[in-house]
């Protein structure tokens, strides 16, 4: 561990002089509280660090929780060993790719049975939240259990016990993008409007208790609901593919979700007005991730 200074702590043991510079000109900024810690894997991002943690004091930066709201992972482990498994592999993976939209700008046709009452509930998580998601993308419901392209992967593997997992990674697909793009240009124009000089743009912020907060706020949270139920509807189908194709039910001996971004409302005496974790989360002693 290396304290760069009372800003900034460092826990990379390799770290090049473009990502320590632009974790710095982060840091500096007047809200960061207490300091801005970089992680193993830290490297340079887009406007903030990729693998950092930037704990906020009365304002929250839109493009450093970024534009893959609630991206994450889920996994399952079923009752299956390697040698239970059939050698046409490539079937698995063709009807995998059947029900699963895959890569940017393919969705599904319809809003299947299985995805109606987690359209249902964001729905009504949206209208709470005082927003149409329509407003950002027409045919959002469309995306609920579809894949994205990028680092987004859909993976069955074995452990080092040869037991079978049901493995995938993906967020808030367009409608998280577009609901995150909204609010960094938000940001981006308060900030030019207030003449506020920053060593990035996409470093621009939102105050807390002006609307524009309350508003991100509201949204966010929803675009991170939505990549959630995404990925457990996407799980539904993989796993009742899986099933099929080795010709039995997949009891689950075990399940594991976890979100590679994230930001969250943690209260302390100081009241921070969030942290957000750019890279993988946290692991906590006795929790699996």
């Amino acid at each position: 561990m290396e304290t760069i200074n009372s800003k900034l702590i460092n826990w990379a043991s390799i770290l090049d002089d473009k990502t320590r510079e632009q974790a710095l000109a982060t840091a500096r900024l007047p809200f960061i509280y207490p300091h801005l810690a970089l992680m193993p894997d830290a490297h340079l991002g887009k406007g903030a660090t990729v693998g950092s943690v930037i704990p906020t004091l009365g304002a929250i930066i839109p493009a450093a929780v970024g534009v893959d709201i609630g991206c994450g992972m889920i996994a399952v482990r079923t009752q299956y060993a390697l040698k239970d498994l059939p050698q046409d592999r490539k079937r698995l993976r063709e009807d995998i790719e059947r029900v699963i939209p895959l890569s940017a700008g393919h969705n599904n046709r319809t809003v299947l049975a299985t995805a109606q009452p987690r359209i249902a509930e964001l729905r009504k998580l949206a209208a709470k939240a005082g927003f149409d998601p329509g407003h950002y993308v027409a045919k959002w419901d469309l995306q609920l259990g579809s894949l994205g392209s990028g680092n987004h992967f859909i993976e069955v593997c074995v452990d080092e016990t040869d037991a079978v997992w049901l493995f995938l990674h993906s967020g808030s697909r367009g409608i998280g993008n577009k609901i995150a793009q909204h609010h960094i240009n938000v940001a981006r124009r308060l900030a030019a409007a207030k003449g506020t000089v920053l060593p990035d743009p996409d470093l621009a912020s939102l105050d807390e208790g002006t609307a524009e907060f309350t508003h991100y706020i509201k949204e966010l949270r929803w675009a991170q609901r939505f990549a959630l139920l995404n990925r457990e509807e996407m799980m539904d189908r993989v796993i009742t593919q899986f099933g099929r194709w080795v010709g039995g039910p997949v009891r689950e001996r075990e399940r594991i979700t976890a979100t590679t971004t994230s930001r969250s409302r943690k209260p302390t005496m100081e009241s921070p007005s969030g942290c957000r974790g750019r890279g993988p989360s946290k692991p906590k002693r006795g929790i699996r991730g």
